[in-house]
């Protein structure tokens, strides 16, 4: 919720600088969109790389937290798809430009086309 423009283009460096040509960005939710955007935006400086953002939707200190399975998609997502910048949430994969959080379900859903 606190995730503004500073710590955005923190995100778009790194990812920049990383020698990796796959990378996976754990995230809030309700601000993930945004900085996928932020990296589409500047994949044209990033270069060549597959990047997926991943989160959970129940934090982990509630105990029955899905960031652990989002994680271990993510990672599967991360290795196999081509180079663009992707979501990666309950077990799906989402280009980041076709997807929402739907706050009433509490999913990810891909936007309509």
């Amino acid at each position: 919720l606190e995730m503004t423009e500073a710590p955005r283009a923190a995100i778009v460096e790194r990812c920049r600088e990383a020698g990796e040509r796959r990378i996976l960005v754990t995230h809030g939710t309700d601000t993930m969109i945004e900085t996928a955007r932020a990296l589409a935006d500047s994949l044209a400086t990033i270069g060549d790389k597959t990047i997926v953002l991943t989160g959970a939707m129940v934090p982990y200190a509630f105990g029955s937290s899905d960031g652990l399975f989002n994680l271990g998609s993510a990672l599967s997502f991360v290795q196999v798809l081509p180079a663009g910048v992707y979501v990666a949430m309950n077990g799906r994969c989402f280009e980041w430009n076709r997807v929402r959080k739907n706050r009433q379900t509490g999913i990810f859903e891909e936007t309509p086309s």
